[in-house]
């Protein structure tokens, strides 16, 4: 049976989310077990197996994206049975699965109070600092101050060490963002991507944040990590609106 986590935030009735780890499924290491991506050198039979295992508790198949760590934002409604070039989705349509896949990265889950729109997106320090947030907040076409955000499960301010031009390329358009870069070592710094995403959503007009603080490094019995293992699977974190109660 694969552990799941449901988000902790005061969404509204209709949403529903839901965050994978890496247990529960078929793959073998250093894949296991509940590996969801096909493009990470599994056995591609055991990612169908494991997609169909989420599936079970799902109104429909996810919307798969092809993440390019860029800010393209799309439809979930409208997805292929291919995988488009994005890095968040959004729906308005009940029934319509945004997921984003991450190992380190940070996945965020936007909805509006009203319970109507819903995203999801995938925010590597590439994609947050190019503006994927800023993004996918203008696709939901919703006023900033009616949605609630979450932080899901990524790389801890204590494990990911950048180097200099991560932080200059941050601190270029918000040096106040220097707060959250501690320095490691000589041209080296420890950063804060939960603190990063944050600064970006309250610069956006969110003031309802949740989540945050889970390590995907330091937590190996439950969280896959591509700094920690490098060859390793990748969890999905889902957001839908209810379609016949489901």
């Amino acid at each position: 049976m694969a552990e799941l986590l449901v988000p902790d935030w005061p969404a509204p009735a209709a949403v529903r989310a839901l965050q994978t780890t890496r247990l529960g499924g078929c793959s073998a290491a250093p894949w296991d077990s509940l590996n969801l991506g096909d493009h990470v050198g599994d056995d591609p039979a055991s990612v169908l197996a494991n997609r169909a295992r989420l599936r079970s508790g799902l109104p429909g198949e996810p919307a798969w994206l092809k993440q390019v760590h860029g800010t393209r934002v799309v439809d979930a409604a409208l997805r292929s049975s291919d995988a488009v070039e994005a890095d968040a989705a959004y729906a308005r349509q009940a029934g319509a699965v945004c997921v984003v896949m991450t190992a380190d990265c940070l996945p965020v889950l936007f909805c509006n109070r009203a319970g109507t729109v819903v995203a999801a997106a995938h925010a590597g320090w590439r994609g947050l600092q190019a503006g994927v947030l800023e993004e996918t907040i203008a696709a939901m076409a919703e006023a900033p101050g009616n949605l609630l955000a979450w932080l899901g499960p990524a790389i801890g301010p204590a494990r990911f060490e950048v180097g200099d031009e991560v932080r200059a390329a941050f601190v270029a358009g918000d040096p106040e963002a220097a707060q959250a870069f501690v320095p490691a070592s000589p041209g080296k710094w420890l950063a804060d991507i939960y603190r990063l995403a944050e600064r970006r959503l309250r610069a956006a007009g969110l003031a309802s944040i949740h989540g945050g603080g889970l390590c995907t490094v330091s937590d190996g019995e439950r969280y896959f990590s591509y700094r920690r293992d490098g060859v390793t699977g990748r969890m999905a974190t889902l957001i839908w609106l209810a379609a016949d109660g489901v």
